[in-house]
């Protein structure tokens, strides 16, 4: 798995690629955690490139909005691929997060600015 990430405005965009498993999910969860430890506030997961993502990534998913709470922060999923859906709905998730189709709705949902 790789991790990209892109400031756009006052949001941060973090973007897994590949599968976000047993094995890589620490990986994430550093990553996110380490942006949320020097003030990320406003960030959008990106999801496009994830290919599969197991209950280990969900735990990290779940640990950004715990911390993002609302008035602490906003964190909005998007680009959620049809087996990474699959898994958020049968796990029952998909009313915990702000789940928008796209990048731009995303940031628009967190308060971010537009990255174009």
């Amino acid at each position: 798995m790789e991790i990209g990430e892109e400031k756009a405005g006052e949001a941060l965009v973090i973007a897994p690629f590949g599968r976000v498993d047993s094995v890589s999910s620490g990986e994430l969860e550093r990553h996110v955690v380490g942006r949320l430890d020097a003030g990320a506030r406003r960030v959008v997961i990106d999801l496009a490139r994830v290919e599969y993502i197991s209950s280990a990534g969900l735990r990290v998913l779940l640990i950004a909005a715990k911390r993002l709470k609302p008035p602490q922060g906003a964190l909005a999923l998007c680009g959620l691929g049809p087996s990474v859906r699959t898994v958020l709905e049968l796990a029952g998730f998909m009313s915990l997060f702000a789940v928008e189709p796209g990048r731009e709705q995303a940031l628009a949902r967190v308060g971010g600015a537009s990255t174009t």
